[in-house]
């Protein structure tokens, strides 16, 4: 006869079967993905992937200028400028064609790559 503990334990392990299979499943769509890719949307995937703070941050630093500094030319706070480069907001687009012209660079580079993660979701 078949007691509870038994059917408990069969259970537990079928459920750890069912886990492992959906995990190698998951494993090899991602191999698979991975395989019919080409090496140039690899590279591309790699080198996109940062966000509109990072580049934010990396341009004024570039520019040797400090958060205190930028955030005087363009008119506002500098703990404005703060949350910028952290991600906890988003400059306006003025602010952000502002914040382009400081730095010398077109608007547009400070948003290429950022597209990208956004359409992926992440």
């Amino acid at each position: 006869m078949i007691s509870g503990w038994m059917v408990l334990g069969i259970l537990g392990l079928l459920s750890w079967l069912l886990v492992v299979v959906c995990a190698g499943i998951l494993i090899i769509r991602k191999l698979l993905r991975y395989i019919r890719s080409t090496p140039e949307s690899r590279e591309r995937e790699t080198t996109v992937k940062r966000t509109l703070a990072e580049s934010l941050k990396e341009n004024r630093v570039q520019c040797n200028m400090t958060q205190e500094f930028v955030a005087e030319k363009i008119g506002v706070s500098r703990q404005a400028v703060s949350k910028w480069e952290r991600g906890a907001s988003d400059p306006s687009t003025m602010n952000l064609i502002a914040i382009a012209e400081l730095y010398g660079i077109d608007a547009a580079q400070l948003l290429r790559g950022v597209t990208a993660l956004r359409e992926k979701g992440e």
